[in-house]
């Protein structure tokens, strides 16, 4: 695997190396108090680096009108499942890294990131996931624990590859599609907070559609920012569902990212009837080149078939 940096800017390199510091301190913070001899033998084995700042062709322009800038996309590789658990090892580093980014402004480039332990990579390259096949392909090691290299990838047949792209599409692009129309039947309804967590599942669902059918992987959140930009590294007609320019409308996607919990549970949610038809012509719109790019990918794999 790869590890130099050369085709990045000088202040792009800088900036990887602080998010490396961030997210060793707060691992480690993590686990200082650990009395479990597998916690205290817990440990980061691999930081890689994927997606378009591996690959070049990353976007940086959030001030032009679309707004759209690309993230650092990064998988860290840890030595045992249970240091995967987001809630007791992430999300300190999760909140540190926004809040340098959006405070501190240590950091200019938004940073998203997955965990992994090796087995759970190696799985992904022995059954064909191009998603963990592009990982190998293109990505760059910025800290490695040992040697220890990633398993060669064993490609699915072109008939494999085809029945699980069907299966995902059919799966899950229907129950989108039904999750919208509960949105809409409850936005008649006036059942506001009800109609925004299912405009909420139904977003969430189309980007799990077009990962699956794409790279045979989807991260396991409810996270529609996180989602969302790892959906848009597939193609960009995703990232004109979400205008950025105005802050009312980014203002609205966090509403839609927030409904997941809060529309349920908070009695201090608070969404509109006008803010839910705006989230149903984006989501519309976002269901549009769902299906377009998944029917294509669908058509790929029936000719390589």
């Amino acid at each position: 695997m790869r590890t130099d940096l050369d085709h990045l800017p000088a202040n792009k390199q800088r900036e990887l190396e602080r998010v490396k510091q961030i997210i060793f301190e707060e691992f480690a913070d993590s686990i200082a108090l650990a009395t479990m001899s597998w916690k205290k033998k817990g440990r980061i084995d691999k930081i890689i680096l994927y997606g378009s700042y591996a690959r070049g062709g990353w976007v940086d322009e959030p001030h032009t009108a679309k707004g759209y800038r690309s993230d650092f996309d990064l998988l860290i590789i840890v030595s045992d499942k249970r240091l995967t658990d987001k809630v007791d090892y992430w999300l300190k580093v999760e909140d540190r890294l926004n809040r340098e980014l959006a405070i501190d402004k240590t950091l200019h480039t938004p940073v998203n990131f997955i965990v992994h332990t090796m087995q759970e990579v190696n799985d992904g390259l022995a059954h064909g996931r191009y998603f963990f096949m592009d990982v190998a392909k293109d990505g760059i090691a910025l800290y490695e624990f040992d040697d220890k290299e990633l398993h060669k990838p064993k490609p699915k047949t072109p008939e494999q590859a085809l029945a699980m792209a069907q299966e995902y599409f059919d799966s899950f692009f229907p129950a989108a599609m039904q999750s919208f129309e509960g949105a809409q039947f409850h936005i008649g309804k006036g059942y506001v907070k009800k109609a925004a967590f299912d405009m909420h599942q139904t977003t969430e669902q189309l980007y799990h559609c077009v990962l699956l059918v794409c790279t045979f992987y989807t991260p396991h959140v409810h996270n529609l920012a996180f989602l969302r930009t790892q959906a848009e590294r597939i193609d960009m007609r995703l990232v004109d569902a979400w205008p950025r320019e105005l802050k009312a409308d980014r203002k609205h996607f966090e509403k839609l990212k927030e409904a997941y919990v809060k529309a349920r549970y908070s009695k201090h949610y608070r969404i509109t009837e006008d803010e839910l038809r705006w989230l149903g012509e984006r989501v519309e719109e976002l269901g549009r080149a769902v299906h377009a790019i998944c029917s294509e990918r669908i058509a790929q794999l029936e000719s390589a078939a």
